[in-house]
């Protein structure tokens, strides 16, 4: 498998497992959300009210996800034609796998790791954070839009753990695809939240799910870390085949 398949793959994973996460970072708005649509006296079904914001509020954080993810992997694109050089190459590759690395110690449960990455971003919120308060209350598809978009920029660990990973893709399409699969895998989390599937609770969040997933993301970080330290480890006579025969 090609190694942005298995970013991709591995941020789609983190994102779909991350549901306790995801249930501090954004339960809270996608409650208001499908409270607010039960309540209004729009035309129409609340479910279908329901369904709607929420759809449509997720559309607009994962269109916010995926435009970070493109800016990422752009400042890694423009940074590798500025220097060109091998040392920045495995640079980039070193970050992608350390912030696997990152993933998989959150998954397994470890979190203050991956919380304190959350210090970053509380500048960019304290800006942004007023805007997303002339949307509320939600009483349409276009505020629910608006304040997914928004929300897309909370600070929040995991969502920067996986940006290093789209850095180090060094290229703005892969940057935004890796995004744009967290941001998928966020989503069956986030609409069991806002009530939409109330039967399908636990089976992917058993904790041995939880530690395999992380194992095979651990795996796949450290093969990258060792490859970006040392090129010709998995070449014929290398470290990793001497140890793998």
């Amino acid at each position: 498998m090609q190694w942005l398949e298995t970013t991709t793959l591995a941020a789609f994973t983190a994102g779909l497992l991350g549901g306790v996460h995801c249930a501090a970072m954004c339960g809270g708005i996608a409650c208001l959300l499908t409270g607010r649509a039960t309540s209004t006296s729009e035309a129409g079904s609340g479910t279908t009210r329901q369904v709607n914001y929420l759809l449509t509020y997720n559309a607009g954080r994962i269109l916010s996800y995926t435009v970070a993810g493109a800016l990422a992997g752009g400042l890694g694109q423009a940074g590798m034609m500025l220097r060109g050089s091998l040392p920045l190459q495995q640079g980039l590759l070193f970050t992608a796998a350390l912030s696997l690395c990152l993933l998989a110690l959150y998954l397994a449960g470890v979190t203050p790791l991956v919380r304190t990455l959350e210090a970053a971003g509380a500048m960019l919120w304290r800006r942004v954070q007023p805007l997303a308060r002339g949307l509320l209350p939600v009483d349409d598809a276009r505020k629910a839009l608006g304040l997914g978009i928004l929300w897309g920029w909370l600070p929040c660990g995991m969502v920067y753990a996986v940006l290093l990973l789209a850095l180090g893709s060094g290229d703005a399409i892969q940057g935004g695809m890796v995004m744009l699969a967290f941001g998928l895998g966020t989503l069956p989390n986030m609409l069991m939240i806002g009530g939409l599937a109330r039967r399908a609770r636990h089976p992917l969040k058993r904790q041995a799910l939880r530690l395999t997933a992380a194992a095979v993301i651990a795996g796949v970080g450290l093969y990258g870390m060792i490859h970006a330290l040392h090129p010709q480890a998995h070449t014929a006579g290398g470290l990793i085949c001497l140890v793998a025969r």
